[in-house]
């Protein structure tokens, strides 16, 4: 089977064929840094670091990079209400984000761009579309000639008819059309700024990641991921003004994640429903929020909860019971480097290439685990879990070792809880309620929570 992505730009799924199978490249929009990054920013993290590992698995050379917006208004604004430089800002928050999604499982992408540092790349393309007639400078900005590229709404499916026009919003005057949009703005002396061929200035939010793609990528990549909140207009701009730059075709495949939503609304800043990565690992495992986030199609919108994150917990601890009893004590491998994609099992394989379906993919590890608990053949049992485990890396999930994931925070050993346990079963085998009873509630006093299935009886801590 091959893999097969769902292609924004033309609406549908088609087969990978990377531009060049030696070296493919992907790039994702990453966040604004001014503040802790919220789960919501955690999704498309998640999403392309399971993408970044199936690539991996398949072609010799994957490059991925994954930005981060470090100079913007909003930055500049928290600079201002914190009384620390914009690069003290950013620097601080980069890192924090870096720990919070490593918390996530997410490897470390090959290249983390920053605006900042790629400033002559952004000039000089802003030059090239000038240049080329598809910008032109007014008033100390630089904008980008909307109407110069017959392409323009390709990715969006909006002709320019369909766009907010002139009669319906203010427009700067220094705008030849109303759907022209900045590409350099001025800077005054309380603002961040660059010198250019047009004054003192920065840079507008689109034209940052259509030069860093071209500097660290090439002008032609094979996946460009992100947000669907993000299809416009950012990617919207970004295909424009590449394509207009570097006349060839800037994405073969655009990718999109959708959006994680509280309350029936999308998480967002602005809109005040967010739960911060960082708070969240502080009350729940890493690895159990990243399964939260793959449980659902990653183009489908997810819903947050309590509940979802409770749900999660509880699939997890049913595979990682399927582990301890296939093979207690069992150490994983380290599955940080490059996978063997044959050796990941087949039935995870097949979902995972049809456009990255993580549910389908969890559904296999779950038969896994309920054909562990129907067997007592020592090499079906070892085969079973390898699947498991080798189909959870593939995801980055089930890299624990699978006794320590029960015992973590548990003032009593695991030998002493499955001993109670069993004690537990044999009471109510013999009819013994009261006595099973009373050692469910003894458990529970010591923080162990149990769930008794047709699989049998697993345990887990408290919450």
């Amino acid at each position: 089977m091959t893999l097969s992505l769902h292609n924004s730009l033309s609406g549908k799924k088609e087969p990978f064929s990377p531009i060049n199978p030696e070296r493919v490249t992907m790039y994702v929009c990453g966040p604004t840094v001014y503040d802790y990054l919220h789960i919501g920013n955690g999704r498309p993290a998640v999403v392309f670091d399971v993408l970044y590992r199936v690539l991996r698995s398949q072609y010799p050379q994957v490059i991925y990079a994954a930005n981060v917006t470090d100079v913007d208004d909003k930055i500049i604004a928290a600079s201002i209400k914190t009384g620390l430089s914009t690069e003290e800002l950013t620097s601080t928050f980069i890192d924090a984000y870096n720990v919070d999604i490593r918390g996530l499982g997410v490897l470390p992408t090959d290249i983390q761009p920053r605006a900042t540092q790629d400033m002559a790349e952004i000039i000089s393309m802003i030059e090239t579309l000038i240049e080329k007639d598809h910008a032109y400078a007014a008033d100390s900005h630089v904008l980008f000639n909307v109407p110069s590229d017959p392409n323009y709404g390709q990715l969006s499916k909006r002709t320019l008819e369909d766009m907010i026009d002139g009669a319906r919003v203010e427009v700067a005057p220094y705008k030849r059309d109303p759907k022209d949009f900045v590409l350099w703005k001025p800077s005054n002396s309380e603002q961040p700024g660059w010198d250019s061929p047009w004054g003192l200035g920065r840079p507008g939010w689109h034209i940052e990641c259509s030069a860093m793609i071209r500097n660290h990528l090439g002008d032609s990549i094979d996946i460009h991921g992100g947000g669907s909140d993000l299809q416009f207009p950012h990617h919207e701009n970004e295909l424009a003004q590449s394509a207009c730059a570097n006349q060839s075709q800037f994405v073969k495949y655009w990718v999109h994640n959708g959006m994680l939503t509280f309350g029936g609304e999308k998480m967002s800043k602005s809109l005040g429903n967010i739960e911060t990565i960082r708070a969240l690992l502080e009350r729940h495992s890493g690895e159990v929020l990243r399964f939260a986030l793959l449980s659902g199609q990653y183009r489908s919108a997810l819903s947050w909860s309590e509940e979802q994150i409770e749900q999660a917990k509880s699939s997890i601890d049913r595979l990682y019971q399927a582990l301890r009893v296939s093979s207690p004590g069992d150490a994983p491998i380290d599955y940080a480097d490059q996978i063997d994609w044959a050796k990941v099992p087949e039935t995870v394989q097949a979902p995972l290439e049809d456009d990255l379906n993580t549910p389908g993919a969890i559904a296999a590890l779950h038969d896994f685990a309920s054909q562990i608990h129907k067997t007592q053949d020592p090499q079906e049992l070892a085969r079973l879990h390898s699947n498991i485990r080798r189909g959870g890396a593939i995801m980055g999930i089930l890299q624990e070792d699978a006794e320590r994931w029960f015992q973590a925070g548990s003032a009593m050993a695991a030998q002493d809880i499955e001993e109670r346990i069993a004690a537990r079963n044999k009471a109510r085998a013999d009819k013994d309620f009261a006595g099973a009873d009373a050692i469910r509630n003894e458990l529970l006093e010591n923080g162990i929570e149990l769930e008794d299935s047709r699989e049998g009886t697993i345990w887990r801590l408290k919450d």
